[in-house]
C-alpha cells in the first residue's frame, strides 16, 4: 500500500508539473514580447564588439513532457540548450548561456570551459540572484539586461576584443534570444 501511495504521489506531482508548465506557454509574449527581444538581440552585438566571447539568451515557457515525465531538471535542459545552440561550439570556447524557465521561475547560467576556468562560479550564482529579483517584480527586460551586462564585463576582462577593432573578430553565434514555446 504505501508502495502504491508513492507512486500516486510521483505520479500526481508529475501532473500538476505538466499544468504548470504548460500554462506558462501563454506568458511567453508577456514575458518577451518582440521588441523586447529586439533590444536584448542588439545589447548582445554591443557587447560582444567588446570582446570575443559569445552570449546566447534562451527563454521557454514550460519544459517538453519527456522532461516533465522523467521529472528532468530545468539544470538539464539548459545543458541541451547549451548544445544545441552550439554555444560550446566557439573558438576560444567562451560562450555563456543565460537560459529562463518561465513555468518554474528557474534561471541557469551555463559557461564554456574556457571562460568557467576565469570566472568564480560565485558571480554566477549573484548574478542569477539579481535576475531572480528583478524577474519577481516583472522586470524581464531588466534582469537580462544585467545578466548581459554582467557577462560582458567577466567576458571583457578575460577576453577582450582587440585594440583599435582593427582586427574584428567572427561573431559565431546568432545574438537574437531564442524563445521556445513547447
Amino acid at each position: 500500500m504505501e508502495q502504491h501511495s508513492r507512486h500516486s504521489t510521483g505520479l500526481f506531482a508529475r501532473l500538476a508539473r505538466l499544468v504548470r508548465n504548460r500554462m506558462a506557454e501563454g506568458s511567453l509574449r508577456r514575458v518577451l514580447p518582440a521588441d523586447v527581444q529586439q533590444r536584448l538581440a542588439e545589447r548582445v552585438a554591443a557587447s560582444e564588439k567588446r570582446h570575443t566571447g559569445q552570449i546566447r539568451i534562451c527563454v521557454e515557457g514550460g519544459l517538453p513532457l519527456s522532461y516533465i515525465w522523467r521529472s528532468a531538471s530545468a539544470r538539464e535542459r539548459a545543458v541541451t540548450q547549451f548544445g544545441k545552440l552550439r554555444v560550446w561550439d566557439t573558438e576560444h570556447n567562451n560562450g555563456v548561456l543565460i537560459y529562463l524557465l518561465v513555468a518554474e521561475h528557474t534561471i541557469e547560467i551555463l559557461a564554456d570551459r574556457g571562460i568557467a576556468r576565469h570566472v568564480d562560479p560565485k558571480v554566477w550564482h549573484e548574478m542569477v540572484a539579481r535576475m531572480r529579483e528583478q524577474f519577481r517584480e516583472g522586470h524581464y527586460e531588466d534582469g537580462l539586461t544585467e545578466a548581459i551586462a554582467a557577462v560582458t564585463m567577466a567576458l571583457v576582462e578575460q577576453y577582450p576584443a582587440a585594440e583599435g577593432g582593427s582586427e574584428r573578430h567572427a561573431n559565431e553565434l546568432p545574438d537574437g534570444p531564442v524563445v521556445i514555446s513547447n
